[in-house]
């Protein structure tokens, strides 16, 4: 979940009350964990999904290195955060399997969520506009 800010103590929400939602900090670029929340809500918003369907998104999206543990911990604490709720449904051919959907708030923190991603897009776009990076004008090749 998003990190409060130094030498602010860390309450933990309950059910009812999610985290508030992301604002944009550009002193601080997210993380590989900071991303991976958006990514679960992202994925979960599409289609309803149990931990290994959106394990199987998140690698095709990049988070080659992603661990099951580390993927159930972060879907267990979105739940107790109020922004997902599962249930357990019978797999096709074998145990019952937990699915989890996006709820009102995980919806609201998705949002906001771009809102903060595209504050970040904007400053990269600007950052490669000014570097050249020591690569040949490509109107050259």
């Amino acid at each position: 979940m998003p990190r409060n800010r130094p030498g602010k103590p860390r309450q933990r929400p309950s059910a009812r009350e999610p985290e508030p939602a992301p604002q944009a900090d550009t002193g601080r670029l997210p993380t590989h964990v900071d991303m991976l929340i958006p990514y679960v809500l992202l994925a979960v918003s599409l289609q309803r999904a149990h931990g290994y369907l959106i394990e199987e998104y998140l690698h095709s999206l990049g988070f080659l290195s992603l661990e099951m543990s580390t993927l159930y911990r972060t879907l267990r604490q979105l739940e107790k955060d109020g922004l997902l709720y599962s249930s357990w449904e019978p797999g096709p051919a074998g145990p019952a399997r937990r699915v989890y959907s996006l709820t009102d708030a995980g919806r609201a923190w998705l949002d906001s969520w771009a809102g903060v991603l595209d504050a970040y897009r904007g400053m990269i776009d600007r950052f490669f506009g000014l570097y050249g990076g020591g690569r040949p004008d490509q109107s050259e090749t």
